[in-house]
């Protein structure tokens, strides 16, 4: 049973197609009831057909989202659905999930010393229909940091430095990396979070 609410106002949660545990920690503490769904997407196949066609990094986090509400709302077609992507920007170059440790030294070794933008789009559908789409974007400078901070940074890591683009983690030991960052908080975790309540509110599905 769904425990009761302020502000949501629709009868049942929010469907969330994502495995990002930012994401969810970020809904719920704005209030919103959750139901968690993975949506079966192969991202790095999409990303690369869009890449052949010089999609724009920030274009490609939308393309990405839609995607997966298109794979989620087939798994839970009567569900109101909440999708959402992220792709790191690095002079135009879009950079993905690191695939091991060694390719995670790699792109922050590129990334140190530089300015890199993080796109965060997220999708809100209900059956065939898109509520709405949309996409916010952060600035983030890198320090230039030392070799050996940055082998010292990847063994506290371990795995976890996999698990999202660039091989960070700001709300954790990823802070350790920057020296200047412009953008609200959420879009950095990977939502565009102020967008999308605006959208919410719109539906009449928070109170306004």
């Amino acid at each position: 049973m769904m425990a009761s609410n302020a502000f949501w106002r629709h009868p049942h949660p929010l469907t969330l197609a994502s495995g990002s545990a930012a994401r969810r920690a970020l809904l719920e503490a704005a209030g919103i009831p959750l139901a968690v769904l993975k949506a079966p997407v192969d991202e790095g196949a999409l990303a690369a057909k869009l890449l052949a066609a010089l999609t724009p990094p920030r274009d490609i986090a939308l393309a990405l989202a839609h995607a997966k509400a298109e794979a989620a709302q087939k798994a839970e077609p009567d569900a109101l659905i909440l999708t959402a992507d992220q792709t790191l920007d690095h002079r135009g170059v879009l950079l993905m999930k690191p695939a091991d440790r060694a390719q995670a030294r790699r792109q922050l070794g590129a990334l140190r010393g530089e300015e890199h933008l993080l796109h965060s789009a997220a999708v809100l559908r209900r059956g065939d229909a898109i509520l709405w789409a949309g996409a916010a974007s952060a600035r983030l400078a890198m320090r230039a940091f030392s070799d050996p901070f940055l082998d010292a940074y990847l063994d506290a890591m371990g795995p976890t430095v996999c698990e999202t683009v660039g091989g960070y983690q700001l709300e954790a030991l990823g802070v350790h990396l920057f020296e200047s960052i412009e953008g609200d908080h959420a879009t950095i975790l990977g939502l565009p979070l102020l967008a999308l309540l605006q959208a919410l509110r719109h539906h009449g599905l928070l109170a306004a």
